[in-house]
């Protein structure tokens, strides 16, 4: 019997198998790198231990350090979560050669199927080697890992050999393994899998279909099972060739197989040998504790013949760090408060006062809604994300919510290239007139009108907020009775809530405020000075870093004094385990460059100057 296992991550994961762990009486050890010495998952744990070092590259990567710290805790067994090591043989022979029990596949099975080369030829398909015009678009795909690092979508020949340097690196970050493939790229398709479960006395369960086409830089944002839609006939296929795959290489533990859907044709993309983000739609649609089976067959149980049969529907939702409008640009800064309401599951990595930095990824939570059909989870979903408290780091929130309620997801039609063409308007600013007042109202509640610098009482107090990218200026009083504006009635107003009536109807808005950042309801406004400071321009063709990160490259030839191309590639920073490229505003000249690689900027933090040609 497993007694004490070791979690070899960190953030959500590593917080889900310690709760399972907990349940059934095993206890728990954590390992953390110095960014995250002070994180959840070393909180929930019974032991943590240090793993020197901030990047992944030199904390979560190196299953040297992790073996040592399992021996060194007097763990039995190791579980390696996702991502990370989770689906590296070379670990998983380590872990058991030092007599430690290895939750997850034989190594035999991780080395067929987590090479996703080798997994497409055991399945009969094979990369592309020599790509031309014809074969366009192309996807360049890491060979291992997963969570879209090392992906990139080439439609122009001339852009490949780019492509493919900058998906190596990107895969080597987060793996540790450079190696990159090219595989066709299917336009819109769905993107469907199935999660398989199987023992090592020769029972394979599929436990039914999950639909993860809403996806960003080709990692998903929003799951949900069963895949909607799908023909009898086809869920039957899946099924099949899902076990076959994993009969096919003598599969034990917990692991998925993914498809992309094209009408009624399946096509192999690859199998995850590990437990998937996911994983939590299926374990609510079929009842099971999918890392508690994953112990099971490691202590050595058998399956029952059958899985347990299905029941109702579930979807879950991402919530990102991150800035949809913007690139999806990742995002870091204190995470003040987050708390979801409703009757769904939370599972996350974070608490409030957490800071999130940005050596891991920007996931800050998944939701869950469970119910007898698909559109009560759906609706469950999106209104208890609409009523999550959020408060900061801008996050992908509100998309998710509109994407919950899009007409296309609504009836099952979504597919792989849903925000390729639903984004600007999922993006679009929503806008609460009275936001701003509501920020003001709270902020003036219980000072005097008589401070100095204020107008006198007979005369408006006037207050300036930034909210979605405007300039707000708001308007109030201070009258015998409390406070008032023009234009509404201010039924109530203290420091956390203000209520207002226009038209005979009464809004809510619960006020939050950390720093100058002001949280109205979902809103989120910036409290602007009243007589703000000067402040210096910066020169037309300024590139400012749209994120804190690193400066991992910059281009060849690229140097003060350089002509460039509009859209020329300068350099990549990295953030949150991501590349992303800078490129050339305008044709012109080069006339200042401040990056260096291997610097440090933050969000904002001036990269470059291209002074525009005539």
């Amino acid at each position: 019997m497993i007694t004490s296992v070791l979690v070899a991550n960190r953030g959500e994961i590593a917080c889900r198998i310690a709760r399972t762990c907990r349940d059934l009486g095993i206890a728990t050890v954590a390992v953390h790198s110095d960014a995250d010495a002070g994180a959840l998952h070393t909180r929930v744990a019974d032991t943590a231990v240090r793993l020197p070092g901030s990047a992944p590259a030199d904390t979560y990567l190196r299953g040297d350090l992790i073996v040592k710290a399992a021996l060194a805790a007097g763990a039995d067994a190791v579980h390696p979560g996702y991502g990370f090591l989770s689906e590296n043989a070379g670990f998983a022979r380590a872990v058991q050669d030092a007599g430690l029990v290895w939750i997850g596949p034989p190594p035999e099975a991780i080395e067929a199927m987590a090479s996703k080369t080798r997994a497409k030829q055991l399945m009969g398909v094979a990369p592309l080697t020599d790509v031309t015009e014809a074969d366009l678009p192309v996807l360049v795909k890491a060979a291992a890992g997963g969570g879209g690092r090392g992906m990139r979508v080439v439609r122009d020949l001339a852009g490949l050999d780019a492509e493919l340097a900058a998906a190596r690196a990107e895969a080597a970050s987060a793996f540790g393994d450079g190696e990159v493939f090219v595989e066709p790229y299917l336009e819109n398709g769905r993107h469907v899998e199935v999660q398989i479960l199987a023992d090592t006395h020769g029972t394979v369960w599929a436990l039914g279909t999950r639909d993860c086409s809403l996806q960003r830089r080709h990692q998903k944002v929003i799951e949900e099972a069963p895949a909607p839609g799908l023909t009898d006939a086809l869920t039957g296929e899946l099924h099949t060739l899902a076990v076959r795959a994993a009969r096919a290489v003598g599969y034990a533990g917990a692991g998925t197989v993914e498809f992309l859907v094209a009408g009624d044709q399946a096509h192999f993309l690859e199998m995850n040998t590990r437990l998937q983000v996911e994983h939590p739609v299926t374990e609510e649609v079929f009842g099971v504790d999918l890392v508690a089976e994953q112990i099971r067959v490691a202590e050595g149980h058998a399956l029952d013949p059958e899985p347990p049969a299905p029941r109702g529907h579930a979807v879950e939702a991402r919530l990102y760090a991150e800035d949809p409008a913007r690139d999806w640009a990742p995002q870091t800064g204190r995470l003040h408060r987050l708390a979801v309401p409703g009757a769904v599951r939370l599972d996350t990595g974070c608490t409030d006062g957490d800071d999130i930095g940005i050596h891991y990824d920007p996931m800050l939570a998944k939701v869950v809604a469970h119910a007898p059909t698909r559109a009560e989870a759906v609706r469950k979903l999106a209104a208890a994300l609409e009523r999550a408290v959020i408060h900061g780091p801008v996050t992908n929130r509100d998309l998710l919510v509109r994407s919950l309620r899009h007409e296309e997801f609504a009836q099952g039609r979504m597919d792989t290239g849903f925000y390729d063409r639903h984004l600007p308007a999922l993006t679009t600013p929503a806008a609460d007139p009275y936001a701003p007042l509501a920020a003001a109202l709270a902020d003036a509640h219980g000072r005097s009108p008589f401070g100095g610098w204020r107008n006198v009482p007979s005369q408006p107090q006037i207050k300036r907020y930034a909210m979605n990218g405007e300039e707000h200026e708001v308007r109030y009083r201070h009258t015998r009775t409390g406070l008032a504006a023009d234009g509404v009635t201010v039924v109530h107003a203290d420091a956390s809530l203000v209520i207002l009536e226009t038209d005979g109807v009464r809004r809510r808005y619960e006020v939050a405020r950390h720093g100058d950042r002001v949280y109205v309801g979902a809103m989120a406004l910036t409290a602007l000075p009243r007589f703000p400071d000067p402040e210096a321009d910066h020169a037309p063709g300024s590139l400012l870093a749209p994120m804190p990160g690193t400066v991992v490259r910059v281009a060849e030839g690229v140097t003060e004094g350089a002509s460039v191309k509009a859209g020329q590639p300068l350099l990549w920073l990295e953030a949150m385990k991501m590349q992303h490229k800078i490129t050339a505003p305008a044709s012109g000249t080069l006339t200042t460059l401040h990056a260096t690689e291997g610097r440090q900027v933050e969000l904002g933090t001036l990269l470059a100057v291209v002074e525009e040609t005539p």
